[in-house]
């Protein structure tokens, strides 16, 4: 089932058959900022949530132009200083970082969400020493909040920056 759509990039709802990608982005290289890599049974708790999540979807992002899958993103439910908002998270497997992707990606996620309804907020919290990520929400067009301390994984404490879109502002 194909989603959200841009001239770079195209959202494909996770399925069964992309367990594979999991296993790509599990490596120290890609996981750098988020812990370091997981178990193989992790990464099958992790699938399984993926294929099942809602509120919110989880996607396979392919090139546009190639059809190559280049990573994913996702958005999801999460309780943030009070209220019920929607967080986005993303990854790009290394050979097709640095193209726009991930900007692209994301873009196509927030209007996803923003057709989901429920909320009104998507936030994403890349850590302060990310700057590749922090430089998509930059060009995503998040508006960033400032910094908050997150626990991700369970006891791995890190300093993210909180930034933020309004869905209610097209």
């Amino acid at each position: 089932m194909d989603s959200g759509e841009t001239s770079q990039v195209r959202l494909h709802a996770w399925a069964e058959g992309d367990f594979w990608l999991l296993q790509r982005a599990n490596s120290p290289e890609m996981m750098e900022h988020l812990g370091g890599p997981e178990s193989e049974e992790k990464l099958i708790d992790r699938h399984r949530r993926y294929v099942g999540l809602g509120p919110g979807c989880m996607y396979r992002v392919t090139s546009a132009d190639t059809g190559d899958t280049v990573g994913s993103i996702g958005f999801w439910e999460r309780e943030w200083r009070g209220e019920k908002v929607w967080e986005t998270g993303w990854g790009v497997l290394p050979e097709f970082q640095g193209h726009g992707f991930a900007a692209a990606a994301a873009r196509a996620v927030v209007e996803e969400a923003r057709a989901a309804g429920e909320h009104r907020y998507l936030h994403a919290f890349p850590s302060v020493d990310h700057l590749a990520s922090n430089a998509v929400c930059r060009s995503a067009g998040f508006e960033l909040l400032g910094t908050a301390d997150f626990e991700y994984p369970k006891g791995h404490w890190i300093t993210s920056n909180d930034w933020r879109v309004d869905l209610g502002e097209a």
